[in-house]
């Protein structure tokens, strides 16, 4: 079954939720501006799911995603966009490009996006700035620039986190491993494997070389990068004790083994 598997789509069912993702970028975007977001950039799209996402949201709504990966591009065309109208899809751009770079297209967003921790891939403080530095030069004015981060003791730990998927009848195992963790300079090395119903595995599917960067570092830089005002974003928790979805702005929070926040940067 491992064999047979797409990565890809194992990587969606696992990891997004494109519509709550463009749920929440509305909802915060109105709150914050008292208008709609009509044109997204996505930074490091992948798939472009969260693109395709934003475009069926709303029949004004542009998206342009840049990614640097012409193969996970195509894929994104073949199995996201292809299930859109014709003339959603003539609403999305796709750019294979570096985020640094974006070019002409990648500029005038409401909202540009950095998911999935991608953004860790800047692993100097001068990297860093330069790319927030691009992102708020590329926004439209009262633009919002929003990022996703996860932090917690457990973020620091070299283990194996599991997960099943889609039921044990149907579904598979999710397994985030964090494989090394250097904590002189909190570079980090982590991978996604899959493990299926029949015991057969993917291994390594994806690979991540990282730095694992805290809230109060990011604000900093998105500070010093021009930004007049960021927003930490907390997630509620469940009679379990388990994250909820919900995000509201925070400026405490109680410590915890694990969490996953947003940030939202403004002028």
């Amino acid at each position: 079954m491992a064999a047979r598997a797409d990565r890809h789509m194992l990587y969606q069912r696992a990891v997004q939720e494109p519509a709550a993702e463009v749920a929440f970028i509305s909802a915060e975007f109105r709150r914050l501006r008292n208008r709609r977001a009509l044109r997204l950039r996505e930074d490091f799209c992948g798939t472009a799911a969260v693109c395709c996402a934003w475009v069926k949201s709303g029949r004004d709504r542009t998206a342009v995603g840049v990614d640097l990966s012409r193969p996970t591009l195509d894929w994104g065309i073949g199995h996201n966009l292809a299930r859109l109208t014709p003339d959603q899809r003539g609403r999305v751009t796709l750019l294979e490009r570096n985020v640094l770079k974006p070019g002409p297209r990648g500029r005038g967003a409401d909202v540009v996006m950095a998911g999935n921790f991608s953004w860790w891939v800047f692993t100097t403080r001068a990297d860093l700035l330069r790319y927030f530095r691009g992102v708020r030069a590329a926004l439209a004015v009262g633009g919002v620039f929003i990022l996703d981060i996860y932090g917690g003791w457990e973020s620091m730990k070299e283990q194996r986190d599991r997960r099943v998927i889609g039921g044990k009848e149907r579904g598979f195992t999710y397994i985030w491993d964090q494989a090394k963790f250097d904590p002189v300079t909190n570079r980090m090395t982590a991978h996604i494997h899959f493990r299926m119903r029949d015991g057969s595995r993917q291994r390594r599917s994806f690979t991540y070389e990282w730095r694992l960067w805290t809230i109060p570092e990011v604000r900093d830089a998105l500070a010093d990068a021009g930004f007049a005002r960021t927003i930490v974003y907390w997630e509620g928790e469940d009679k379990d004790g388990e994250g909820d979805g919900n995000f509201t702005p925070a400026e405490h929070a109680e410590q915890c083994p694990a969490f996953i926040s947003y940030i939202a940067a403004l002028e």
